[in-house]
């Protein structure tokens, strides 16, 4: 009897819109060769809430409160970025101490977002014990931010003009001690997910794009410099005095799912070296924050370094306290267009794998 080869069955299946990685809703339509993607198409736009609409409703102080609850994990970055805009229209010039307290609070966020990420991806792929460890490491962080700021996610450290709060020695000190104890965390977990072959096994050569890819769709943050491209808008436009500090970015030639999580790790790091700088160097003379001016008519931007790559902030005003377009694009929305990429011709089980290692922010994206 002859034995004749299984017929390989093409069919598409519907992926999402909650069980994608991340409790967020992401809808995937997937066009399969047995188990292997051919195809992906990527339906958005299921939490679509109308900010931007909002925001020419608000005035300029309301809308601070309102875009840092844009996203929960770079929701320092929003607030930030909208900010900077609006000084750079109203020719504010804010004190070296409140862009010092500014970039301590976003390094903070920076380690904390980066941390959850690469926990969610042990959790995706079953290492349920590493997944409950860098949690708990990232807890350490989480209790920086509630003592210095009062709150856990939404810091509202930021203000038009500077910011919201001061930090006096005996919370830089517990700031210093908490960051001593996270680095040494992180160094072990950065040999872990270098060498641990479970990790590797379901990583390494997993949603790769190329530097090529990346450039042609724009890709930015830890996307990008995973696959080598060596683009950081902290370094390569530089605001606040982040040109004043000492930092590497941190690039990777794996181009994978396993370059891009070495990338997260590695610039906690780096972050933790430029928190340990400010520890050591902030300012004790200067204004927290100033007055606010009467805010002209006309148009200005800002962009900064958010935990997933860059943040672009638009606003068009008309001489009165609202702002006539407030526009804000965030990393996630060039990233997402790469999954196509990086899904093709992967396994069904790895997509929830690649679709976190681009870190998504549905909330960012959809707005």
């Amino acid at each position: 009897m002859e034995n004749t080869p299984l017929e390989t069955k093409s069919f598409s299946l519907p992926l999402g819109p909650i069980h994608v990685a991340l409790e967020e809703p992401m809808y995937f339509k997937l066009d399969l060769e047995g188990e292997r993607v051919k195809h992906v198409e990527i339906t958005s736009g299921h939490v679509h809430r109308g900010m931007e609409l909002l925001a020419t409703k608000r005035n300029f102080f309301q809308n601070v409160v309102l875009v840092e609850r844009v996203c929960s994990l770079c929701s320092n970055s929003h607030p930030l970025t909208y900010c900077l805009a609006i000084e750079n229209l109203a020719g504010i010039k804010v004190s070296p101490k409140a862009q010092a307290l500014r970039i301590l609070a976003e390094e903070i966020k920076r380690t904390a977002s980066h941390l959850f990420n690469v926990a969610i991806l042990a959790h995706v792929i079953g290492y349920k014990s590493l997944f409950m460890h860098m949690m708990e490491v990232r807890e350490i962080m989480q209790d920086v931010k509630e003592t210095v700021y009062g709150n856990r996610m939404d810091i509202a450290a930021n203000c038009i003009g500077g910011v919201k709060y001061s930090i006096n020695t005996e919370l830089l000190d517990f700031v210093e001690k908490s960051i001593v104890r996270t680095e040494n965390h992180i160094k072990e977990l950065v040999d872990i997910y270098a060498s641990d072959k479970m990790i590797l096994a379901r990583t390494k050569n997993v949603g790769r794009i190329s530097a090529e890819d990346v450039i042609k769709y724009g890709l930015v943050g830890p996307v990008a410099r995973g696959s080598n491209v060596n683009i950081d808008t902290r370094r390569d436009a530089p605001y606040l005095i982040y040109d004043q500090l000492d930092f590497d970015v941190i690039t990777e030639t794996g181009c994978d799912v396993h370059a891009r999580a070495m990338v997260r790790l590695r610039e906690t790091l780096e972050s933790i070296k430029i928190i340990k700088q400010l520890i050591r160097n902030i300012p004790e003379e200067g204004n927290l924050s100033v007055l606010l001016p009467h805010i002209k008519a006309g148009e200005a931007m800002a962009r900064s370094e958010a935990p997933r790559g860059e943040l672009f902030y638009y606003v068009h005003t008309d001489g009165t306290d609202m702002p006539l377009r407030l526009k804000w694009r965030v990393p996630s929305y060039m990233n997402w267009e790469a999954l196509e990429v990086m899904m093709k011709d992967c396994e069904v089980a790895d997509v929830s794998l690649i679709v976190n290692s681009i870190d998504p922010c549905v909330s960012c994206t959809e707005r």
